[in-house]
């Protein structure tokens, strides 16, 4: 079943949406040629020639430690667990239950999983958002300065800093002065660089995690890598954060029989950033590409949303008054499957290598339905962002609302109430609530308002879950 499900859904007529390689098209060479042999062969568990990720001998230890030479890094490790697995060991290695951990509202769920694992206390800041485009920014230094100002009147310490960058729609933050204020003020910094592992390819795109000076950077090589899906590498930097704590963290989630093909695969992506001047070149086309989308969608009446990042595009909804999401639901009527999304958008992915009629077949299909009434008129004219404070500590730890006593509550009665799971109006969009805040008049009231059509499940519910 599972099978003809998977060759049915490869045979879709355009995917952009990742993995980054694009149905293999942007393999590197060398992983393109060991995925022709015969596979049955190469799926090996931990040979000693081979070794492991927390191994210290090995060809993965030596892979290992010539991608960290290759980065900067100070040590990396590879995992098959996505940058999911990655983002968990990294909190379960860098803090202590109890400890804070400062971060973004648009924070991957793997990192509320992570403080749920580890008993962490989140302490959570809120985007800027952009009412031109419909979209949250990312943090400036100005908007991070009033975050840490807001700690200190609330007398609220943090022991670690999250930073996601680049944003999902591929917008980023200007990571180097951000690392500094940090770290002046004696904080190391964690780095979902998940969609941003090629900015080191290409000096015209933003500097990378590492080169800017965080202590931790997850990389994931399916999301922005020419690698396969659940593969990942996290890089450790300077000295901030023991080695032998993040291998302790490391080990609690890691399995202990990691493909060797997988790790194979997460060597080649990783490295490939570095192939010069191929990667360059690739992203050179990539820019251009980026481009050639904009300006023939505009000559269309499309309108195409700011970006730092050429693999992605979004086409902002907001003229016409139509929804991302039914913009989506059409378009894969049409054969089209799109990345992310939103109310106010739809973001594409176009990858390494994008097939050649790939705008030619979406400008067709955007000419069917351009004009087509898509919501209820005036609901993209009343999107407003959501009511979330700039800094907000939940009324109770992570851990404690996901294993805590629950009942489920009519939306209304849920006010005042803490609730027991994320609420996010349309996944995988950013969370109005998480475990352990409390829903508010205000934030009821703006779910009341934006009700969307096409939701998914764990999105906005006309119940929530709530602790007894």
């Amino acid at each position: 079943m599972l099978l003809g499900a998977l060759q049915q859904a490869a045979a879709f007529t355009l995917p952009l949406h990742l993995p980054a390689h694009g149905r293999g098209r942007g393999f590197p060479p060398a992983l393109t040629a060991l995925l022709r042999r015969p596979l049955g062969p190469l799926d090996l568990p931990e040979l000693p020639s081979l070794g492991g990720p927390l191994l210290p001998h090995g060809a993965v230890a030596e892979a290992q430690q010539a991608t960290a030479r290759l980065w900067g890094s100070r040590c990396c490790w590879f995992g098959v667990n996505g940058s999911t697995g990655l983002l968990q060991a990294a909190l379960l290695g860098a803090l202590r239950p109890g400890q804070r951990l400062l971060c973004p509202r648009n924070l991957h769920r793997s990192v509320l999983h992570g403080a749920v694992l580890a008993g962490l206390e989140p302490v959570y800041y809120t985007l800027p958002f952009s009412r031109r485009w419909g979209l949250s920014r990312p943090v400036d230094v100005g908007w991070f300065q009033r975050v840490l100002a807001a700690l200190t009147a609330r007398n609220c310490s943090v022991d670690l800093v999250l930073l996601v960058n680049p944003t999902y729609q591929g917008l980023s933050a200007p990571l180097t002065p951000l690392v500094r204020l940090c770290h002046s003020r004696g904080l190391p910094v964690l780095v979902d660089e998940a969609h941003g592992s090629h900015f080191r390819a290409h000096a015209a795109l933003p500097p990378d995690a590492l080169a800017a000076g965080a202590d931790l950077v997850v990389h994931s090589t399916h999301k922005s890598l020419p690698g396969l899906t659940q593969t990942a590498v996290l890089h450790s930097s300077g000295g901030r954060i023991s080695r032998e704590d993040l291998e302790q963290g490391l080990l609690l989630l890691q399995t202990s029989s990691p493909s060797a093909l997988l790790l194979a695969a997460t060597e080649l992506a990783a490295a490939w950033p570095h192939q010069q001047p191929q990667a360059s070149r690739l992203l050179s086309r990539a820019l251009d590409r980026w481009s050639h989308w904009r300006q023939q969608l505009t000559r269309t009446g499309w309108l195409v949303s700011p970006s730092d990042d050429p693999l992605r595009l979004r086409l902002c909804t907001m003229p016409w008054g139509r929804s991302g999401l039914g913009l989506d639901e059409r378009l894969l009527g049409l054969g089209i499957a799109g990345e992310l999304p939103e109310p106010a958008g739809l973001t594409f992915y176009l990858g390494f290598r994008p097939p050649r009629r790939a705008l030619g077949q979406l400008q067709n299909a955007l000419g069917q339905l351009h004009w087509s009434p898509m919501n209820p008129p005036g609901l993209m004219e009343a999107l407003q962002p959501a009511p979330t404070p700039l800094l907000a500590r939940a009324a109770v730890p992570p851990r404690s609302a996901w294993f805590g006593p629950t009942r489920r509550l009519p939306l209304k009665q849920a006010v005042g109430q803490v609730v027991a799971e994320a609420i996010t109006p349309y996944p995988p969009g950013i969370p109005l609530l998480l475990p352990g805040e409390r829903l508010d008049e205000e934030r009821y009231a703006w779910l009341l308002h934006h009700r969307y059509p096409g939701q998914h499940p764990g999105g906005m519910l006309d119940t929530v879950k709530v602790l007894r």
